[in-house]
């Protein structure tokens, strides 16, 4: 009873952790870029109190074993990385990624970080920048006159001036991608920093040889959160939570009953 106690309230503390990253996905489910993240358990230690295989004769042994678990707790809650739904906006300065990759800004400390998202602004000296300010890498600067901007593809970035019909180029945009794009560390405001799980970044131009997804201007990609599938997830939580807090009262019972014995 007492390994009952234990493996349902771990089971119960799983569950809790499971919920509030259920909530953290709803809560996202209209975040631009936003990636979902995957709950994952592992079962805990095993009390054996008979080992599988051990003899159970001269020259037989045993086929099953009696092990008990000691409940569960959570392992991981890896981040999905699938593309997200487009919304066009008409905006020039939106861009959604056409399949792998990020794109790097340069935060106020110096260090790059990662991001999907893509709805940049102009700063004041025309640089291409995140809604926090973060400048685009490699920097992406217009002119105050700058007309007609068109970003290929391939990351080109180019305008026209006033009284001028030919394009006149800006820069060009490069994407990062990563081993292990599950790895790297969420630093919230949609950026990532990678990790040594994630493994180093490979920098190269959109829709290029390294497998890195193209360009798509005046759109943006929605968060991959499936608000069906949450919902779903919630109810099965609920109930496994539910299921584990009666286990916790009925050992409960149990205990009562065993002491009131001599009564």
């Amino acid at each position: 009873m007492i390994r009952a106690l234990f493996s349902a309230g771990s089971g119960m503390t799983a569950q809790q952790m499971n919920v509030d990253n259920i909530a953290h996905n709803l809560a996202n489910a209209n975040t631009v870029g936003f990636k979902m993240r995957r709950a994952q358990f592992q079962d805990l230690l095993y009390q054996s109190l008979v080992q599988p295989g051990a003899a159970a004769g001269s020259q037989t042994v045993v086929p099953s074993g009696l092990q008990l678990g000691l409940g569960t707790r959570p392992a991981a809650n890896e981040i999905i990385f699938t593309q997200g739904n487009f919304t066009a906006t008409g905006n020039p300065l939106d861009l959604v990624i056409e399949g792998r990759g990020f794109f790097q800004v340069r935060r106020p400390s110096g260090e790059l970080a990662y991001t999907r998202a893509g709805q940049f602004h102009l700063d004041r000296d025309g640089n291409l920048v995140t809604a926090d300010g973060d400048p685009l890498e490699p920097q992406i600067t217009l002119p105050p006159e700058a007309q007609s901007i068109t970003i290929a593809a391939d990351g080109t970035v180019s305008f026209t001036q006033p009284g001028q019909t030919a394009a006149q180029l800006a820069g060009q945009i490069q994407l990062a991608n990563f081993p292990n794009p599950a790895g790297l560390n969420s630093l919230g405001r949609n950026l990532y920093t990678p990790t040594d799980a994630s493994g180093d970044p490979t920098i190269g131009t959109p829709g290029g040889q390294e497998g890195l997804g193209s360009l798509l201007q005046g759109y943006s990609e929605g968060s991959n959160v499936s608000v069906v599938e949450e919902f779903v997830s919630l109810i099965i939580a609920q109930r496994a939570y539910e299921a584990n807090s009666k286990v916790v009262k009925a050992a409960d019972e149990m205990y009562s009953q065993v002491n009131n014995l001599t009564r």
